[in-house]
């Protein structure tokens, strides 16, 4: 099913329409399912992000470690509404500099208690025969966003399905991809904590 969400009909949102329908949605009881497949994107105005993007990793690092309060306090605002957040996140092998980048701060939130698993380019392969899976978010049984990046690597919208049986579908292979991970502080220990400073294009 994960290989074909594209294919289903969905409601086109651009991204303040796409914010405001997760805040209405959120929060409705319910498993929330986070895969995220891109291994290069964008964040100007985030500060850490900045820093990277600019080559300063002492920096970048300093300013993730900074942001550390607000890991905590997603972490448990998820757990004072009642929601379970679950969070997979594919990895390619090298790396990119973003993705090591990105490891700081789920990190971060995973020492916070969020779970967050890492799995393989190998683990998604055969719903990869045509194309990249694509980003997804799923909240409890309602509704399935597609989120939409443009070349650079922004966000600027996402496709919306309410399909329940669809959205089942996907949240049962999600569970099952999400049990075939790893932990994220077992890889990030492993793979990530004493790689060198990461080398950005620019």
């Amino acid at each position: 099913m994960l290989d074909r969400l594209r294919d289903r009909p969905a409601a086109a949102l651009n991204l303040d329409t796409y914010l405001a329908d997760y805040r209405r949605e959120y929060g409705g009881g319910g498993v929330t399912w986070k895969l995220e497949r891109i291994q290069t994107l964008s964040k100007p105005g985030d500060p850490s992000w900045e820093a990277f993007a600019a080559g300063d990793w002492s920096r970048a690092l300093e300013l993730t470690e900074a942001a550390r309060p607000r890991a905590d306090a997603m972490v448990a605002k998820c757990a004072e509404d009642g929601v379970v957040t679950r969070h997979i996140r594919v990895v390619e092998d090298p790396v990119s500099p973003y993705l090591q980048w990105e490891m700081q701060f789920l990190r971060m939130l995973a020492e916070a208690g969020r779970p967050i698993r890492v799995v393989t380019a190998a683990q998604v392969a055969h719903w990869e025969h045509e194309r990249m899976l694509p980003e997804i978010v799923v909240l409890g049984d309602r509704v399935l966003y597609l989120v939409r990046y443009d070349s650079a690597g922004k966000p600027f919208g996402a496709w919306r399905i309410g399909d329940r049986d669809v959205i089942a579908r996907s949240s049962v292979e999600l569970d099952a991809l999400f049990r075939s991970g790893e932990p994220l502080l077992e890889y990030f220990h492993r793979e990530i904590a004493d790689l060198p400073p990461p080398a950005v294009r620019t």
